[in-house]
């Protein structure tokens, strides 16, 4: 709490927050899914003893929703294996006064119920490293299977592409910004974005329709700067140009994600992409090893997968329809090439525990300087999604047209890394906006009004990418 900023932090005891309608609306509906997948697996299992402890746990997290839904104390977490993170949530937990959950920062207590979950699991013994959101998030990247085939094509397209005639610069910087965006947005709705891949007809996408519509939505967009880092670095031959990525979603995000390795590795924009997962089941639907595993037996058998009914279908006696052998082929090329990137040593996986700790990235250099150490060493850092924006701005209630090398402190200027945020706004704090910008969407149907509240920041719908320069 030393290093964190003094700006006051979103709180869940304030109405006109997210934070207040997460507590009393989202967490408890999470923490019902989360009991019913569990019970799911309980009920498949067949070793009594497992049965046993699965229903012990099904009856701890039914106490915690309990303790949520009727704001109780925040107690201590056990200690499962990992003292120093225990003791650092548990004094944590005492310096803020033992709060209740419906008073208590936003940030820290939703990383604190997480936290708790993973250690009744860690304290079990037949149900160690069980992720209860597997099966969500594995059944969420089946359902983008018209975006996954689309994507797959597109890549196939360009890597096969470069290795015949790489694009010019005036090219690449468009195709840079298309594949930023579709990464940025990382969801199935819009690929627009990529309707053509050829050289030639890329070049059209500069002024269409579906560019300009998302280009509306983000509010800040740095892209161009990160461009010119990265192609300053190839220029002047850096035998070593990595970009890492601290990823958020599993599923379709993870997936455009790799999508936008294999571009950076293809131009040659850098050598080596580094991917940070979490290493516990985080916020639902945060990517673990496993799910990187899960993504790659997913396309490395593309009929297996997307042509066997789920339990749903089944119930509904729906068969999903055959993949062509071109949307097939598609999908093992991606594998293929992602497959030869890892063993190559140009897609690399690095899992840290800090990345789950309950605090901002305020802390960071302070608690983990080698951490740090490591990040100095890329190019670019990408902070995907929501919470990394969170952590690195610290939840706080920032000035709006703060900026955000301000709002990220120790992260910020003189840290010696280069940190680029990825996000799609679903939470109140935002930074970097031109003065009268927050005024205009809460203005807007839906955006917040006189309230107080800044609803337009809730859904999605508007996006940052905001780029500090740690020198």
């Amino acid at each position: 709490m030393d290093y964190d900023t003094k700006t006051p932090q979103s709180v869940t005891s304030d109405p006109k927050s997210f934070a207040s309608d997460s507590v009393r609306s989202r967490w408890p509906v999470i923490l019902t899914g989360a009991i019913d997948d569990l019970y799911r697996s309980v009920g498949k299992a067949e070793d009594p003893e497992k049965q046993a402890e699965g229903k012990k746990i099904v009856e701890q997290l039914g106490a915690l929703k309990y303790e949520v839904q009727h704001d109780r104390v925040l107690s201590p977490l056990p200690e499962d294996g990992f003292p120093e993170e225990t003791a650092a949530y548990n004094k944590e937990l005492e310096q803020r006064g033992n709060p209740t959950w419906l008073d208590v920062p936003w940030l820290f207590s939703e990383c604190y119920m997480y936290r708790r979950i993973s250690s009744f699991f860690a304290l079990s013994t037949h149900w160690k490293g069980y992720d209860l959101f597997a099966r969500q998030k594995i059944d969420t990247f089946r359902t983008s299977r018209n975006a996954v085939l689309e994507l797959a094509a597109r890549y196939r397209e360009f890597i096969e592409q470069t290795k015949t005639a790489k694009p010019d610069e005036a090219t690449e910087e468009i195709l840079f910004r298309e594949f930023f965006e579709i990464c940025l947005w990382g969801n199935a709705t819009d690929l627009s974005l990529l309707t053509n891949m050829t050289y030639e007809d890329i070049q059209k996408l500069q002024g269409s329709e579906a560019r300009k519509k998302a280009e509306n939505n983000i509010l800040s967009n740095d892209l161009p700067a990160v461009y010119e880092i990265l192609k300053k670095a190839r220029a002047e031959g850096k035998a070593e140009r990595r970009v890492d990525i601290v990823l958020d979603n599993a599923g379709f995000e993870l997936y455009v994600d790799l999508i936008l390795a294999g571009f950076l590795l293809a131009t040659g924009l850098a050598t080596q992409i580094v991917i940070r997962p979490k290493s516990i089941p985080w916020f639902v639907s945060d990517v673990l090893p496993t799910d990187f595993s899960a993504l790659l037996n997913a396309i490395s058998n593309p009929r297996a997968f997307f042509e066997t009914q789920t339990d749903e279908e089944a119930t509904l006696d729906k068969t999903p329809a055959p993949l062509t052998q071109k949307e097939n082929d598609d999908l093992l090329f991606v594998f293929q090439d992602w497959a030869m990137c890892h063993a190559e040593g140009q897609l690399v996986m690095r899992p840290n525990r800090y990345w789950t700790a309950g605090g901002s990235f305020w802390r960071l250099p302070h608690e983990q300087p080698s951490l740090a150490d490591e990040l100095k060493e890329a190019e670019i850092v990408i902070f995907k999604g929501d919470l990394n924006y969170r952590k690195l701005t610290g939840d706080a209630w920032w000035d709006p047209t703060t900026s955000f090398t301000e709002a990220i402190g120790p992260m910020g200027a003189g840290s010696g890394i280069n940190v680029l945020s990825l996000r799609t706004c679903k939470a109140d704090v935002v930074v970097g906006l031109p003065a009268g910008k927050d005024e205009e969407l809460r203005a807007l149907p839906n955006g917040g009004g006189d309230s107080g509240s800044r609803k337009w920041a809730w859904g999605g719908k508007w996006a940052v990418v905001s780029l500090s320069k740690g020198q």
